[in-house]
């Protein structure tokens, strides 16, 4: 079972002094340091994105922060809440990082709840000292227990930015109260391309507002705004407590950079100075790995896709389907080369030879794009382009074959119990793919659940592919449904993954913003 408890966040203030209980020299010594006190609190320095915990493994996490000058980071931990024999990790922060800092704690115990505290000090003055933030998170265990994770994309979008008035972000205080052991962030965790206005008016005549800041005024293309875009969505408090209490995976999609980017594309859009899409991509990726707990590796600092087992339970395989893809077209090739590439042949081998690895009862395939629903790019010689997997009815061709590669092999070497969640398309959705249904047909039934969004506009529902022969088994858009409803209409969306232990079933729910279940599948084991 999780812990119930959660450790919140405690600020130490002194007792307060009485007048009545005062003396002449209790007095005059308070007198004489009032001074220097309203001193240290003018040079005390901030932690204004609050602290993260991200990648964690049986033995290790990485631990993030910020503050606003070069400064010294340092981490406590324990296995206690009170700190008792903690153990102490420290780095260096400086300009070029944004000063932000990311320790990658080791020597952690397999299925411990742990606690954490950061503070920072000034590398210039000693005597400055930021107030501590405390944390927790918990290891995947060692042997079979209950799990809970959660998933969900997109994160102001379409104009929907903080507004004070409807309780900043409040999927993240949902989210919290169900005490997840891990989050998994699809994607779109900004929308770069997407300036936020004062003020938009709603249908009813009402007004949302928006909490702006210079990085959110205008398209992101300099580091610094990225960074700006990745430090508006930390302003909020619930976000920030959230970050706190639950562990996180993260994986990149369009939005970081710019809607449908591809590494090859060469913008045709007045908003931008900039025009290679690849020279916003490496300042975004740059920022992102700056103002997230993401672990780094030598070979590839930078590297998104990667895995993490959870226990026997669960390993959880999380994509990269922009880095390596080709250009968006029509989509229609008949072999394989550059123009059908969407992970790119590196990233699937390595995804194959993982799975084939995997003894894990459930394996969970994070994938920032849909597999069977068309999400379109415009048009190309008259012909619809396209964004994702899926390039319409028939056969698998262009970026298919490289997902029918996938299901193939995996089908071949009899892996059992993937799931697939995705996100990407603005709205919740469960599908079942069955190759009885499908044009292509060597592969083993599987499904895929559909999250999102989290704090953006709410769109669809998207056409399906057969190609695969998907089923919809549900969806969360109403009918005639208005495209970009906002949050205020509470079509928010967030998917949960229960695995129970006793009986080894994997419970799938999505639920919407007020945290009420509005589908649910439960999947027994192969």
């Amino acid at each position: 079972m999780r812990p119930a408890n959660h450790l919140r966040n405690r600020i130490a203030f002194s007792r307060p002094i009485l007048i009545g209980q005062m003396n002449r020299r209790t007095f005059l010594k308070t007198a004489i340091a009032f001074p220097s006190i309203l001193q240290s609190d003018r040079q005390r320095l901030s932690m204004p994105g609050g602290i993260q915990c991200g990648d964690v493994t049986a033995n290790a996490a990485v631990i993030w922060s910020r503050t606003e000058r070069p400064a010294r980071m340092i981490v406590e931990y324990a296995s206690n809440d009170g700190f008792r024999d903690p153990r102490r990790a420290a780095t260096t922060v400086a300009e070029s990082s944004g000063y932000t800092g990311q320790i990658d704690i080791r020597g952690l115990r397999p299925g411990q709840t742990y606690f954490y505290r950061v503070h920072f000090e000034d590398l210039r003055d000693s005597r400055s000292k930021s107030i501590s933030e405390t944390g927790q998170f918990r290891t995947p265990p060692q042997n079979r227990r209950d799990v809970r994770i959660l998933w969900t994309a997109d994160m102001v979008g379409q104009g929907w930015g903080i507004n004070s008035e409807f309780g900043g972000i409040p999927i993240y205080k949902t989210m919290g109260a169900l005490d997840p052991d891990l989050f998994i962030h699809s994607g779109d965790q900004i929308y770069a391309d997407n300036p936020l206005e004062s003020e938009v008016k709603l249908d009813d005549g009402t007004i949302w507002k928006n909490l702006v800041t210079p990085a959110k005024s205008k398209v992101a293309e300099t580091l610094d705004e990225f960074r700006g875009n990745f430090a508006y969505n930390l302003l909020d408090e619930n976000v920030r407590r959230f970050n706190s209490r639950v562990p996180m995976v993260v994986q990149w999609d369009d939005h970081e950079v710019r809607n449908n980017w591809y590494p090859q594309q060469i913008l045709d859009d007045p908003r931008y100075w900039i025009k290679e899409a690849a020279l916003l991509a490496a300042h975004s990726k740059q920022a992102m790995f700056d103002y997230l707990p993401v672990r780094r590796t030598a070979a590839e600092p930078r590297r998104v896709y990667r895995s993490f087992s959870y226990g026997p339970a669960i390993d959880i395989f999380v994509l990269d389907q922009r880095s390596y893809r080709g250009p968006n077209g029509v989509n229609r090739e008949t072999s394989r080369g550059p123009a059908t590439a969407m992970m790119g042949t590196t990233q699937l081998e390595w995804l194959k030879k993982a799975l084939a690895r995997s003894r894990a009862t459930w394996k969970l395939i994070a994938s920032d794009m849909p597999l069977g629903l068309r999400v379109g790019d415009g048009m190309r010689d008259n012909n619809p382009a396209w964004e994702a997997w899926a390039n319409g009815d028939g056969p698998a061709l262009g970026r298919e074959l490289e997902l029918a590669d996938l299901l193939s092999f995996v089908k071949k070497n009899r892996i059992p119990n993937l799931v697939w969640i995705t996100a990407d398309v603005h709205y919740a959705a469960a599908h079942h793919y069955d190759p009885s249904r499908a044009v292509f047909r060597d592969f083993d039934p599987f499904w895929e659940f559909v999250a999102g969004p989290m704090h953006a506009g709410t769109f669809g529902p998207n056409a399906l592919d057969n190609t695969f022969g998907p089923e919809v088994r549900f969806h969360a858009v109403p009918p005639g449904m208005k495209p970009n409803r906002g949050p205020a209409d509470g079509l928010q969306f967030f998917g949960v993954l229960d695995f129970d232990a006793k009986t080894g079933q994997l419970k799938v729910s999505l639920k919407n913003l007020a945290g009420a279940t509005i589908h649910a599948v439960t999947l027994d084991p192969g």
